[in-house]
């Protein structure tokens, strides 16, 4: 019997088998993923470059877009050189690596959303608290807290994938090295794989998502409680676009991760993780620079002055 010291790859089964679907979709996804990059790295240069977004809300929002560019950089380049190379392989080390780097930055997504909605809760419940609350050092605190947390989660679920054998050279059934489908193929007891992953997958997820729900009850509350003219539409106006978001996210994560098992099936798991992987981290500029008139003005004025430099 082979252990995980002496198996050098695994095979990923990619997208689709059809070799014509295959280079269609690999057209697709390198697009999607194009777009992803270059969207949210111009949320990172105009927020970055613009003094009117100096705040935790668009400090935060920069960060998601870090991590929407990692998350999708994690999953998506090794499927787009497969394609192309034909060979679906990937390397016993290659698969941890890839395993880590996707639960730390989809779980530092999920963090990052309840952050912003804790900002948005401050804003419009304690706005006379709002600068003392949400000071840049406890940003700094908030921003340290998420990536120390996830790199645990990520880590501890990593090394007990380490420690686990794998009997034959199997078929990950799936574009990347998600946690199940790798678990699929060990002959280990993967017990305690699955029981930390109950425990700390569902930390990542519900927790996240009930602060969020917490949040815009009270937002939802204190604008309902309004009385100046027009003074609800503005505060909603505030929180529409990270609003939006969290319903994208949560809603295709929760589609992926927990299907009841009556109606799950490889192939609509594929389609979810592609969603919540590829899907939505390109959505998420879309909305907010639609949605949002700062991240507007903030993008024009970084697009005229990239046209005045290239004049």
């Amino acid at each position: 019997m082979e252990n995980q010291s002496c198996l050098s790859e695994f095979f990923l089964r990619g997208i689709s088998g059809s070799p014509e679907q295959q280079q269609l979709l690999f057209g697709i996804f390198l697009c999607m993923y194009l777009i992803t990059l270059t969207g949210n790295l111009l949320i990172i240069l105009a927020i970055s470059s613009d003094l009117h977004l100096r705040t935790p809300m668009y400090f935060f929002l920069a960060n998601l877009s870090f991590v929407d560019m990692g998350l999708t950089s994690s999953t998506v380049t090794k499927m787009l050189v497969n394609v192309q190379t034909q060979r679906h392989t990937i390397s016993y080390a290659g698969c941890l690596t890839q395993m880590y780097f996707f639960l730390m930055f989809g779980d530092l997504d999920s963090f990052f959303l309840a952050v912003m909605a804790y900002d948005r809760y401050v804003a419009i419940c304690r706005p006379l608290h709002y600068s003392a609350v949400m000071s840049p050092r406890v940003c700094a605190l908030l921003l340290a807290l998420c990536w120390v947390f996830t790199h645990a989660v990520a880590l501890t679920h990593t090394l007990l994938m380490a420690r686990l054998s794998f009997c034959v050279v199997g078929e990950i059934a799936h574009f990347f090295c998600d946690i199940t489908p790798v678990l699929k193929l060990s002959c280990s007891d993967t017990h305690v794989n699955e029981l930390v992953l109950f425990a700390l997958g569902g930390t990542v997820l519900i927790i996240p998502f009930i602060c969020i729900v917490i949040s815009y009850v009270h937002i939802a509350l204190a604008i309902l409680r309004m009385r100046t003219p027009g003074g609800a539409g503005k505060a909603f106006s505030t929180c529409s676009s990270h609003l939006c978001v969290v319903c994208v996210f949560y809603g295709t994560l929760f589609g992926a991760y927990l299907c009841p098992p009556s109606v799950a099936s490889e192939e609509k798991d594929v389609a979810a993780a592609a969603v919540y992987t590829v899907v939505v981290p390109m959505l998420n500029p879309f909305i907010y620079s639609l949605r949002n008139k700062d991240i507007k003005g903030a993008l024009r004025r970084l697009l005229s002055r990239g046209r005045v430099f290239s004049s």
